[in-house]
């Protein structure tokens, strides 16, 4: 029972990350029907960005929360610029091109910001800077440190905030009117181009915070990290119904569950072989069997191709 208190408690930690990575994904996906293949190379660059920033700033003896606060604007800045040029320059001219031109196109910016990540911080992993003072609770045999509750917090706020926004805002309303139908959302008034800037730029801005938060959990960030993260990311959008926000926030929790209680239960009954180390194949594993089954997805809907 003890174990899967701690599995569950691992897997509730790993879906929150997953989730907010997946809103990105998400969300471009309900407005333009695209996959952003790149947003993973956007979490990374948050990565980056934070923990470089974060280490200068407690280097010249800024206290730490507000060293955290500064690496993460500067995280979201460098993040929502970046996100906001990608669609301005390789998705908005094929926004009526066939859907494979801008699936290549994705696939295509995120091996560009994946080299350019290498050629300005290099091969090398940095490391999270060790800022905040670990200490270890315990609860009917479980534990949890408090950078993790702290991960969990920070990962439901944004969360959070992003459902007002979505349903409670005027972009808001937009962001939903586009979603239904770009053509007859621009008859009514609705600045189309403005509000798919603003979706990039939203998706980009939780893709900075999960940046922190992924980094501050595994203490480390690489060029490379965002395209594993992104592909499982990719699946947690899957599994609850791409293209819908609550099923994003399941589908990540779920799949964080799912793998971390695949690695402790069926890593043990077949000797270690299916162990830690192997923790990626029930993430695509889950997603064979979502594409197969329920391609719609746990929370997605079926529904009749737009005339």
């Amino acid at each position: 029972m003890d174990v899967l208190l701690q599995q569950l408690v691992n897997g509730l930690i790993l879906g929150s990350l997953y989730a907010l990575v997946a809103l990105g994904y998400t969300m471009v996906y309900g407005i333009l029907e695209l996959i952003n293949f790149a947003h993973g190379e956007i979490v990374m660059l948050g990565a980056m960005v934070s923990v470089t920033v974060l280490g200068l700033l407690v280097a010249a003896g800024v206290p730490v929360p507000l060293a955290l606060a500064l690496a993460l604007a500067a995280a979201v800045l460098v993040c929502v610029a970046t996100g906001v040029l990608v669609e301005r320059v390789a998705y908005r001219p094929l926004r009526n091109a066939p859907r494979l031109a801008p699936l290549i196109t994705a696939i295509g910016v995120s091996i560009v910001l994946q080299n350019l990540a290498m050629i300005i911080w290099g091969r090398q992993y940095l490391s999270f800077p060790p800022v905040l003072a670990p200490h270890v609770y315990e609860w009917h045999g479980a534990t949890v440190s408090n950078v993790q509750l702290l991960i969990v917090a920070v990962a439901a706020l944004t969360m959070g905030a992003l459902l007002l926004l979505v349903q409670r805002t005027r972009l808001g309303r937009a962001m939903r009117a586009t979603a239904q139908h770009r053509e007859v959302a621009g008859l009514m008034g609705v600045d189309v181009n403005r509000v798919i800037a603003a979706t990039f730029a939203v998706g980009s801005a939780l893709a900075a915070v999960a940046g922190l938060l992924i980094t501050a959990y595994y203490g480390i960030a690489h060029y490379n990290m965002g395209f594993l993260l992104g592909l499982k990311a990719f699946s947690a959008a899957v599994l609850g119904g791409i293209g819908n926000i609550p099923g994003a926030l399941l589908g990540g929790l779920l799949l964080g569950v799912i793998e971390s209680l695949g690695a402790g239960y069926i890593g043990d009954l077949t000797g270690g072989f299916l162990g830690s180390h192997y923790q990626d194949i029930f993430a695509f594993f889950i997603l064979i069997l979502v594409l197969v089954f329920r391609p719609s997805g746990l929370l997605g809907e079926r529904v009749a191709d737009r005339a």
